[in-house]
């Protein structure tokens, strides 16, 4: 820390100035300096090039006389480490390269590379992004913003937004959202975690998931206490009927509109049978609808919530429209909810960014949301074409599951040979996940329902440059 001895030769403190964290130590404050600043800058603390201080700002920094400074200084000058310029100040010498500990050094290994190309899901195509469009809501939205949306606000989010979400999931999604209906959060992740919170508070024991799909959500529904038996998921969705032999579930999580990873939807007579369900035991289903706006082959999917907005919570996000780094999602609830959710969201992250609100807002009111999402569905649709494509020509045995929707395919793939295709797609430099990976561990699905070998390819992901090389080296491994 700096010297707490002061001289009156230091003048008053200036009006402004670079700071610098300097421990003084030795018998002389010249020494002391001189040493400090020589330390900093061998361990890189100061940067080579980087402009010190003026003498006499330092020296009312540290409480000492400038002739010290200046002193030290130039000791330092002479010795090389520092550099001084008439009208340039007093800089870190541009050769002087920082001493670092051996232990500081990544320590590389032989097998670690980064693979050329990713696909693996969960991300969109983020060289997309409308960067202009969004910094044009930024701006407009900043301009217009009352002096209140800089406080802490409420948490149920801004109005501004639940208003502009009401409209539209009501239009592109079929949802029955009034604004008082809907919390914001940071995307699902985030909402399920209040949602788990809840549940906990009703003495909700377990929550049915789907036998496919992210261990990191079951992970937290766990770590919530909760259980969380698992529901197989065929061609037509996941299997409902199979809620009524399990004990204590009050909850069922699903993504209805496109079964993640398997890219099936829940077929009319389980979504309705879902309904039944939740009606007949007072249970909730929290409906995922991660990328329901991009359905290819016709219309999307209308949400599940439409059916019986009081036994549904509807999660929605902009982590596949837009991108996950945006870091918004909503909760439309059932009207008893909304005071529980609050109250979790109360108790933790009690504000996501009002400005980024005020920002999504600007820009779905504007059209520019929906304008995004159309041309994203354009380009998500033709990569998915070419996938098919190309392995129609290729590999003509690998058959394409599931619908023509979302940012991924499932490609199914001859029995045993998962694991043999995820590792040669490795030595190619493609980075890809087995459908095992994303199964519900230890779960017995019995012979009416065997495991399934397939690769989950996000053809959504890849910059247009690198597409056709990942396109290329995914068909140089199919079997």
């Amino acid at each position: 820390m700096a010297d707490s001895r002061t001289n009156s030769a230091a003048g008053p403190p200036p009006a402004f100035g670079v700071d610098l964290h300097l421990e003084l130590r030795g018998p002389g404050l010249r020494a002391g300096l001189t040493e400090a600043l020589r330390e900093a800058v061998r361990t890189g603390r100061l940067a080579p090039g980087v402009r010190l201080p003026a003498s006499r700002s330092l020296a009312a920094d540290l409480g000492v006389s400038r002739t010290t400074v200046v002193d030290a200084y130039a000791d330092l000058v002479a010795e090389g480490w520092l550099t001084a310029q008439q009208g340039s100040g007093t800089r870190v010498a541009t050769r002087v390269e920082p001493h670092r500990a051996a232990a500081d050094a990544p320590r590389a290994r032989p097998d670690e590379h980064r693979p050329r190309y990713g696909l693996l899901t969960g991300a969109p195509d983020l060289a997309n992004f409308p960067r202009t469009q969004w910094l044009t809501a930024a701006r407009r939205a900043l301009t217009a913003a009352p002096h209140d949306a800089l406080d802490y606000g409420d948490a149920h989010g801004r109005m501004e937004l639940r208003t502009a979400l009401a409209d539209y999931l009501a239009r592109a999604r079929g949802v029955y959202a009034g604004p008082e209906r809907i919390v914001i959060c940071s995307g699902f992740h985030h909402g399920l975690a209040l949602m788990a919170q809840a549940l906990r508070v009703r003495q909700v024991r377990a929550v049915a998931v789907e036998a496919y799909g992210l261990d990191l959500y079951r992970d937290l529904l766990r770590i919530a206490g909760l259980h969380t038996p698992p529901l197989y998921v065929d061609e037509h969705g996941a299997c409902i009927d199979d809620l009524a032999r399990l004990r204590g579930v009050g909850a069922v999580l699903l993504t209805p509109a496109h079964q993640y990873p398997t890219g099936v939807a829940l077929c009319p007579e389980r979504r309705t049978a879902a309904v039944d369900w939740a009606r007949a035991t007072g249970g909730l289903i929290l409906e995922d609808d991660y990328d329901g706006e991009f359905r290819y082959d016709r219309q999307p999917v209308g949400a599940l919530q439409s059916l019986d907005p009081e036994r549904v919570v509807y999660f929605g996000s902009v982590s596949k429209s837009l991108a996950p780094g945006v870091r918004l999602g909503w909760m439309v609830l059932p009207e008893e909810l909304v005071p529980e959710i609050v109250t979790a969201k109360g108790h933790g992250d009690y504000m996501t960014s009002a400005l980024e609100q005020l920002t999504l807002a600007e820009f779905i009111a504007s059209g520019a949301y929906g304008r995004h999402v159309r041309s994203m569905r354009l380009r998500y649709r033709r990569r998915r074409d070419e996938l098919v494509t190309a392995l129609r020509q290729r590999a003509p045995g690998i058959r394409v599951a599931g619908m023509a929707a979302g940012l991924q395919a499932v490609l199914e793939l001859p029995r045993g040979t998962e694991s043999s295709v995820v590792q040669a797609a490795a030595r190619q430099g493609l980075a890809v996940r087995g459908l095992t990976q994303f199964g519900y561990e230890g779960a017995d699905y019995g012979w009416q329902f065997p495991e399934r070998d397939a690769l989950v390819v996000n053809y959504a992901a890849p910059s247009d440059s690198a597409w056709a090389g990942a396109l290329d080296a995914l068909c140089r491994v199919m079997p």
